[in-house]
């Protein structure tokens, strides 16, 4: 074995333990913000781009086959104005008056004195309430307001 020094290439500078290199918070370019002054900026806006739909359009950014959930009206942080559920939205098939039960098919679906639910007219879902089963009419309630839904006789 030998005990001399490796040899090193032509041009090579061997650094030893005493040598000290800047580091990359000393060196100028370091700094993102700072650029030097001969550099030109390689980005120039000529037209700035926008895109803008109409409000009732569906956005072509949610994904295919996608629906957003309806809002319930009034329910929302500007109580806004509610709406009217239309008469034609209720189909009352048939009404049994029990002694002390009322029962009555609204939109096919058994329901019965005072029971809530959620009548969906396009968008918009509205909270109703059967307020009266009576002979030949159920009375539907939604806030005040009263809607009366007579038996449809075939």
């Amino acid at each position: 074995m030998s005990l001399t020094p490796p040899l090193f290439a032509v041009g090579e500078k061997v650094r030893t333990a005493g040598t000290k290199t800047k580091t990359a918070e000393t060196s100028p370019s370091a700094d993102p913000n700072t650029k030097p002054p001969d550099e030109p900026n390689p980005l120039v806006l000529k037209n700035k781009s926008s895109f803008q739909f109409d409000a009732g359009v569906r956005s072509p950014f949610w994904p295919i086959g996608w629906k957003p959930a309806a809002q319930v009206p009034g329910s929302s942080a500007g109580g806004a104005a509610q709406g009217e559920v239309p008469a034609g939205a209720f189909l009352v098939t048939s009404i049994t008056l029990g002694n002390p039960n009322h029962f009555a098919i609204v939109n096919g679906k058994s329901m019965s004195e005072g029971q809530q639910f959620g009548l969906q007219v396009g968008t918009q879902i509205f909270q109703v309430t059967i307020k009266r089963i009576e002979d030949g009419r159920v009375i539907i309630g939604r806030g005040a307001e009263e809607i009366v839904v007579p038996l449809r006789r075939k």
